[in-house]
């Protein structure tokens, strides 16, 4: 509770002299080669694509999402361990303004919690980490980026190498930084808390009372 309290009031109540970063990777990016594009949609038939196609190696993707501005700073990598999450970092470092504190919503993933993290970021007083619950990444409004990266790019696309992948990616973040629109926070955190809580109450098993069992006709 208290993590959703934390980064949810970041969102509706950022700090000044201070940019908050949503960050997060989406990891194992294939590159898809398939046997045709995509088929246009045609009046009363949905957009399709074939079944079959070549895998030609993945890539991953940090990213960091400003909440105030929509601006994603984004960076591609061969791996997805501590040490690119550091590079990453350092894009981020070099990006922010020095005077500016930097506030980083992320989960607890374990790439995020290596002794070289924590050495990196304990480096650095100007920084502070705020976690998100665990299994909660839809908190994360980073996410929401990632999908329209994979339904307005990725999922269309053909790819017969990683470089093109990474090109294209690249291509998107520069299209979308252009005119980035932040995303607009409306749940609060009590409003989230009480949906959760709807949800656990509607979804939890019956309670089973083995007195209330008959046994038969009795006889």
């Amino acid at each position: 509770m208290a993590k959703v309290r934390d980064v949810v009031g970041l969102y509706v109540s950022p700090p000044e002299h201070a940019i908050v970063l949503c960050v997060d990777e989406k990891s194992q990016i294939q590159a898809l080669d398939r046997s045709q594009p995509m088929l246009p949609m045609r009046p009363g038939q949905p957009a399709r694509r074939s079944h079959d196609y070549t895998r030609h190696g993945t890539t991953s993707l940090f990213a960091a999402l400003d909440i105030a501005s929509g601006r994603v700073i984004g960076k591609c990598y061969g791996r997805h361990r501590a040490a690119e999450f550091r590079k990453f970092l350092d894009e981020i470092e070099a990006a922010v303004p020095r005077e500016l504190d930097v506030h980083l919503v992320m989960d607890n993933y374990a790439t995020h919690k290596t002794p070289l993290i924590r050495k990196w970021l304990a480096k650095r007083p100007r920084w502070h980490v705020h976690l998100t619950p665990t299994s909660s990444s839809w908190l994360n409004q980073v996410e929401r980026f990632f999908a329209l990266l994979t339904d307005k790019k990725i999922r269309r696309g053909i790819y017969r190498s990683v470089a093109a992948l990474r090109a294209d990616i690249t291509s998107f973040i520069d299209r979308h930084n252009a005119d980035p629109k932040p995303f607009r926070w409306t749940k609060s955190a009590d409003g989230i808390l009480a949906s959760i809580e709807r949800f656990c109450r509607y979804n939890a098993p019956a309670k089973h009372d083995p007195m209330s069992r008959t046994s038969g006709s009795g006889h």
